[in-house]
């Protein structure tokens, strides 16, 4: 199911953006797009019992179906497949390869989708159903890989689609600068930050790195005015907000006049307008934060990334022991005893494999 709210695309230029749209109930076939503009769909995703991936934001049913119980206990045929949702206009369930589908119109080739991937799934499943999806569409490394973003909160699950959905699109969503530039930097394309994490020197000096390294920064759930003319000061890629009358009507103003508008809106002390700007309750947040994703996926952040380094050791290893032809025809195992022994004239010393790893944390 997706998430209802806008996204906007600002900048303090004329503030004129896309109107990045997420679709509600599960609108996928229904859903028309009609306006010129850049849209966006953003979902959960959960796994049933037979393999299935469904487009729906809680893991249970019973919330906003006239279903029950958790999804990942029951088939998709079936069962699912005829589950509704209670509020209209009543919507099946939809499936990620519906979603692939309807990526894939003619009409809807200008669409991305920012997929929420929550810890509670299992990576590999997960990423190995994906790319079992994707890869059945012509055209797929690029028509639909790079319009589907993985959003990923844990560096378990970053490892993982590492290796199995490579050339989908990746953003780390968290509320840690720290932490997403100790595990996430290196291989994800931008970063959807809690707004408040970035209001303090060590936010802003992350806002700023990003910027300048090319990655795109979105900030939610960004509800106050002040905050939403401070999202676009500092020129983030778009603002996640659930107020989205308030924030049309502030890009008109903004568009108008920025400065007056900012004025106006936001007090002179706007870093200290909100305790969760604060040094200590962000502190308190963050690790309370921390501990119940590593909670979910049942796994550290510094367990998932040392786990992620021995994979990528062994690896190294493993290829270095296959056998490889040389140009003579002749057959050398690398990996052999006899091979790793210097020559007598070689008097440099063999580096160790794990020398030419390159930790994540880049």
């Amino acid at each position: 199911m997706m998430r209802a709210g806008w996204l906007h695309h600002v900048t303090p230029e004329g503030c004129k953006a896309h109107a990045l749209v997420f679709l509600s109930h599960g609108q996928l076939a229904s859903t028309s797009l009609r306006e010129p503009v850049a849209h966006i769909t953003a979902a959960d995703v959960h796994i049933t019992s037979d393999d299935v991936i469904v487009m729906f934001h809680d893991p249970s049913l019973e919330r906003t179906t006239n279903g029950s119980g958790l999804i990942r206990d029951q088939p998709y045929h079936g069962n699912i497949e005829n589950i509704r949702t209670t509020k209209t206009p009543v919507q099946k369930i939809p499936t990620f390869h519906e979603l692939c589908d309807f990526l894939m119109r003619p009409e809807c080739m200008h669409v991305k989708v920012n997929i929420d991937i929550k810890p509670d799934n299992d990576p590999d499943r997960l990423f190995c159903l994906m790319r079992e999806i994707v890869n059945r569409y012509s055209d797929c490394e690029t028509a639909l890989s790079p319009r589907i973003i993985l959003g990923l909160w844990h560096p378990k699950f970053l490892h993982a689609a590492l290796k199995h959905v490579p050339l989908l699109r990746r953003i780390h969503i968290g509320g840690s600068p720290s932490l997403a530039r100790q595990y996430f930097w290196k291989h994800c394309d931008g970063f959807s930050m809690w707004f408040a994490g970035l209001v303090g020197a060590e936010g802003q000096a992350f806002l700023r790195e990003a910027q300048g390294a090319g990655k795109d920064v979105y900030v939610w759930t960004v509800n106050r005015p002040d905050e939403m003319i401070e999202a676009t000061r500092w020129g983030v890629k778009a603002v996640l907000t659930d107020k989205t009358e308030i924030f049309r009507d502030l890009r008109v103003a903004m568009a108008k006049d920025f400065a007056a508008t900012r004025k106006d809106q936001v007090g002179l002390f706007f870093r200290w307008a909100s305790w969760r700007y604060w040094m200590l309750p962000q502190f308190v947040i963050q690790t309370m934060w921390v501990a119940n994703l590593e909670k979910r996926a049942g796994e550290s952040f510094k367990a998932a990334d040392d786990r992620a380094l021995r994979e990528a050791a062994a690896k190294v290893v493993t290829a270095a022991a296959a056998p490889h032809e040389d140009t003579s025809g002749a057959t050398t195992v690398i990996g052999s005893p006899d091979a790793l022994k210097p020559s007598p004239t070689d008097n440099a010393a063999v580096p160790p494999i794990t020398a030419s790893l390159a930790s994540p944390a880049a």
